[in-house]
């Protein structure tokens, strides 16, 4: 039980923050695609990369949809993918 409790609160989950960036973007395929691309973009050597993942998963869903899906011809391109 005090692995999961830190300073005080609980620590989230990957899944409580893919669930809470869900409720940005609701594509699944769309949050798969940018949550990977902007884990490799903004990775820093000598840390762990789960630790970037939830950092990426953190500023999805704290962020507006409208910021996240600003550049049109990428969004047009990754739903021509998806289907």
């Amino acid at each position: 039980m005090a692995d999961i409790i830190q300073l005080g609160e609980r620590r989230k989950m990957r899944s409580d923050r893919v669930f809470d960036a869900l409720q940005t973007l609701r594509n699944r395929y769309m949050l798969c695609q940018l949550a990977s691309k902007a884990t490799r973009r903004f990775h820093k050597p000598n840390t762990r990369i789960q630790e970037t993942m939830n950092e990426v998963l953190d500023k999805i869903a704290s962020s507006e949809r409208q910021a996240i899906l600003s550049e049109p011809e990428n969004v047009a391109e990754a739903q021509r993918r998806a289907a």
